[in-house]
């Protein structure tokens, strides 16, 4: 993926003269990232993909939900809030009590806050070039892992309830078991400056300035054109979220919610690595690799939200409760199961964007915090309006798919300079070592792709 350098930045790059601590390298620590991430939003995935927490209905969980991502940008500190969030579903699906939902919610919202802007900016920043977009992909599969497990687990305990209705209350002790393990898997990480990465580039992700000034350059970054043309990209991609979910909640049994769950996690980690590996196909141009991955999205976004738009209109006059024993399950649970998929692209389809923007390592820390906190306004959006009755039953498909629209052409006048202008140089720091070659590197090779005709 690109990575803009100066002189200085290339002659610290050169091929390290043996193997990398096990401990420092960049594998672990995208694993120890992971496992973080599994341990707390990928276990929150896991309950949101039961449709509406697990709850019969999704109206107060959408509710709770907003609130959690309006304080995302809080930026106080890591894990900690998420179980209290799975306390709270817990205790309304067992007695009904609301008001843990609620404060559950806004205790994830403030402590996720650094959580969010950190993992972000150490996924972009701690991987070599070559191998940038299949860490992306290794790291967002341990969040659909929570996903995939979590589904498992309500599919192993409600396999015999065909009906509408909450999940069994075993699965949320289960879940709160394990987010209480995520500050333990962070304390793992390695700092910045002792990571030892295979092309021998130091990470340095300190910003020296005082808090006012880097407030304002941050503010300044988000004010730029290229970002701001970004914004409703962001929006349609991460607004999506509760659509699907709340149309697996409204639509489905809970069995068949357990098993949306389940397949859709296993089929987006597939897509999703897939997609990381191609953009990382550094012998392929900049240009080809950012635009076929763009326009294979948008266009498979299109269809998506086609196919779902004919669904619910649908569904205003029939209101059914689809099993997968039932005649039309395949055609409604399918289009569920693209759009998880379709989540899962854009998502890491994004921060090969960010990546690309970035001029240095302090603007690819800004710009982390931009994503999740433009990611967490546009989530607040879509949760608080799939909390109301008509958005939550056809509302949020019609609007998410006029927001799509909107939003390929301001994407795409920042997308088409990648690997073109010499705002966005592709850059290959080296190839990817081979196997057998553990104590020295060949000497980096760098290719720079300009096309002229810019």
């Amino acid at each position: 993926m690109a990575d803009i350098a100066t002189a200085a930045d290339a002659a610290a790059a050169l091929p390290r003269s043996q193997r990398p601590k096990w401990y420092r390298s960049t594998f672990y620590n995208m694993t120890v990232l992971g496992l973080a991430n599994f341990a707390a939003p990928g276990i929150w995935g896991a309950m949101n993909s039961l449709g509406a927490g697990g709850a019969a209905k999704p109206y107060l969980i959408n509710t709770a939900n907003a609130l959690t991502f309006c304080l995302m940008v809080a930026l106080i500190f890591g894990t900690l809030g998420y179980a209290p969030f799975a306390a709270g579903l817990y205790t309304n699906n067992r007695f009904g009590t609301e008001w843990l939902v609620l404060v559950g919610a806004a205790l994830c919202g403030i402590s996720a806050g650094v959580f969010w802007m950190a993992e972000a900016a150490i996924a972009i920043a701690y991987p070599e070039p070559w191998n940038r977009g299949k860490a992306l992909g290794y790291w967002l599969t341990f969040r659909l892992g929570g996903q995939i497990l979590g589904g498992a687990i309500n599919l192993g305990l409600n396999v015999d309830r065909n009906k509408a209705g909450k999940v069994s209350y075993t699965v949320y002790l289960v879940f709160i078991a394990l987010q209480c393990c995520g500050p333990v898997a962070a304390l793992f990480l390695t700092p910045p400056e002792k990571v030892e990465r295979l092309d021998g580039k130091k990470v340095d992700l300190t910003i020296l300035g005082k808090p006012w000034p880097e407030i304002k350059e941050t503010t300044k970054r988000f004010f730029t054109k290229e970002f701001l043309l970004v914004v409703p990209f962001i929006g349609q991609a991460v607004f999506a979220e509760a659509v699907f979910f709340t149309y697996l909640s409204l639509w489905f049994s809970v069995r068949a919610r357990a098993l949306g769950s389940l397949l859709s996690g296993i089929i987006a980690v597939t897509i999703g690595n897939g997609l990381g590996y191609w953009l990382d196909r550094t012998k392929i141009p900049l240009k080809l690799r950012s635009r076929a991955a763009f326009w294979i999205i948008v266009v498979l976004q299109g269809a998506w939200w086609t196919w779902i738009t004919v669904l619910v209109t649908r569904f205003r006059h029939t209101k059914p409760t689809y099993d997968w024993s039932d005649d039309g399950f395949g055609s409604a649970f399918a289009v569920y199961i693209f759009l998880t998929v379709g989540f899962q692209s854009n998502y890491l389809f994004l921060y090969f964007i960010i990546q690309n923007l970035a001029k240095d390592e302090q603007d690819v820390v800004r710009l982390a915090a931009l994503l999740r906190g433009t990611e967490s306004a546009w989530q607040a959006l879509s949760y608080g309006l799939e909390a109301v009755k008509i958005f939550a039953h056809y509302g949020g498909v019609y609007l998410n798919f006029g927001l799509w629209g909107v939003a390929i052409l301001p994407a795409w006048l920042v997308l088409r300079h990648f690997g073109v202008t010499k705002a966005y140089i592709d850059e290959v720091e080296g190839e990817a070592p081979h196997e057998g070659h553990s104590e020295t590197s060949s000497t980096t090779a760098e290719t720079v792709q300009v096309d002229k005709k810019a």
